[in-house]
């Protein structure tokens, strides 16, 4: 399987690097809480994002199937309802409520995905997918188009860790069959797309879109890594044949 510097695949994050959230944005949980008649409580729930396990977070045991998952994530929306001051009585509407509007996400790929995963396919790469996401990334790849473009497909909900766990890279490894050091990863997320996946030997590259998800201004480079501002620069990184980097190619 050829490749620029003995590469064989290319394993990209999804949110903030394939896709982004457009409109109709999901519904505020504050709305939701005021449905209820639950305003006060609402005011006291802070950040409705906040709730999702941690970075680097192991859930093995959550993770056996999608039921037991989907129980886990409700019981965390539901010890935060209740620690707010949420009636017993009025817990399990609420949080049925909370977990359906927290994933009604509407997706849409970035301009540049489907032209660089294409040529990706052609240089007869391995495409995957490894993203701290629900149990439905697969259902997104597909909805939003991608899905038989993609070869591997490694999801936190699934794997039972959460980047940057060392066992979401092994399971991305193993998954394509290769050594560490011949599968390159893509991502906007620092820690979990970055420095996460170069302490795993992989090489790393970090996509700094100039309408990112994330702000701020960009780390140094570490050895081992790259930086591009779109997704064509990696097809120039591998045209170069650096795509070890360090350096920066938009």
């Amino acid at each position: 399987m050829g490749a620029a510097g003995g590469i064989g695949a290319v394993v990209l994050d999804f949110y903030g690097t394939l896709v982004r959230m457009v409109e109709p944005l999901p519904p505020d949980h504050r709305a939701v809480f005021a449905r209820r008649g639950l305003a006060a409580q609402g005011e006291l729930w802070g950040d409705q994002w906040s709730v999702g396990p941690a970075e680097g977070e192991e859930h093995l045991a959550h993770s056996a199937d999608e039921t037991a998952y989907v129980t886990w994530e409700r019981d965390r929306l539901r010890r935060r309802a209740r620690g707010c001051g949420v009636p017993e009585g009025e817990l399990d509407g609420l949080v049925a409520e909370l977990d359906r509007a927290m994933k009604a996400v509407r997706l849409a790929l970035y301009p540049d995905v489907p032209g660089v995963l294409a040529r990706l396919r052609e240089r007869g790469l391995l495409v995957g997918v490894c993203s701290n996401w629900f149990w439905n990334l697969e259902d997104c790849l597909a909805e939003t188009g991608i899905g038989g473009a993609v070869d591997v497909v490694v999801g936190s909900a699934r794997t039972g860790v959460r980047k940057p766990h060392p066992l979401i890279y092994r399971a991305v490894t193993e998954k394509c069959g290769l050594p560490a050091d011949r599968v390159l990863f893509v991502g906007d997320m620092w820690t979990p797309d970055v420095l996460g996946p170069l302490a795993a030997g992989m090489r790393a590259v970090h996509l700094h879109r100039p309408d990112r998800a994330v702000r701020g201004a960009a780390p140094p480079l570490p050895e081992g890594a790259a930086r591009i501002t779109g997704l064509p620069g990696l097809i120039r990184l591998l045209d170069r044949g650096d795509a070890a980097g360090p350096g920066d190619c938009g």
